[in-house]
């Protein structure tokens, strides 16, 4: 175990000075219960910090980068940034993952791969970095593996907002999105989607959720309908 870890500090380019709170930010509550460790050994407590100096740091970016942008703007952005999906997404960049330690049965049925468990660990390594390194080094790692490809994250994330635009300001017709497939068991479904405007199909998409799924295929329209530009 301690050697994976090794291989993800190299990885995130930090090194921990207190190793056991890179332990703990990985550990999660199945591993903690079937251990039979206290419920306080879990990465649910550096998750927490991890949120709120993410939070801070994310606003800070953002109060600066945009000096522009109103408060409610600025606050649906931040949003979109620090969101499960993205966090999930800045997670699987850095292959957050397979560092997890995770019960049998939370292995089983693919917590590896969920968004909801690898986007709370990439806030609980947040917690154990800044706990560890102070202010400064969790800033370096939130601009370096969060606050970055800022423009496509909100491009994905809003992506059937900006498509509805788009599509009503060319008056081309209604959006429309149709399921075409379920794939897997219940714990490790996959849903496959198309989106339509009119009758036309502009992109497909797949993930674990119907959401994610539209998400995907509405980004694949949007690039889509810009090429056609």
């Amino acid at each position: 175990m301690n050697s994976s870890l090794k291989e993800l500090e190299q990885k995130i380019g930090y090194e921990f000075h207190d190793f056991s709170l890179l332990k703990q930010a990985m550990m999660h509550s199945s591993y903690t219960n079937e251990k039979n460790l206290p419920k306080y050994k879990c990465n649910e407590r550096l998750e927490f910090l991890g949120d709120a100096v993410l939070e801070l740091i994310s606003s800070e970016y953002l109060f600066k980068d945009s000096p522009q942008m109103p408060e409610g703007e600025l606050t649906k952005t931040r949003a979109s940034m620090v969101c499960e999906p993205s966090l999930a997404m800045c997670a699987r960049d850095i292959g957050l993952g397979g560092y997890l330690l995770l019960g049998k049965g939370e292995e089983a049925t693919g917590g590896r791969r969920r968004d909801s468990v690898t986007s709370d660990a990439l806030e609980a390594l947040i917690g154990a970095v800044y706990l560890d390194g102070g202010f400064t080094s969790a800033k370096e790692f939130i601009h370096r593996f969060v606050l970055t490809d800022l423009e496509n994250k909100k491009l994905f994330y809003d992506s059937k907002t900006i498509l509805q635009e788009m599509v009503q300001a060319e008056k081309s017709g209604s959006v429309s999105y149709r399921l075409t497939g379920e794939q897997g068991p219940d714990h490790e479904k996959s849903f496959s989607v198309k989106v339509l405007v009119g009758e036309k199909v502009l992109g497909k998409g797949t993930g674990r959720t119907k959401k994610a799924a539209e998400q995907q295929a509405a980004y694949e329209a949007i690039l889509r309908l810009r090429k056609q530009k």
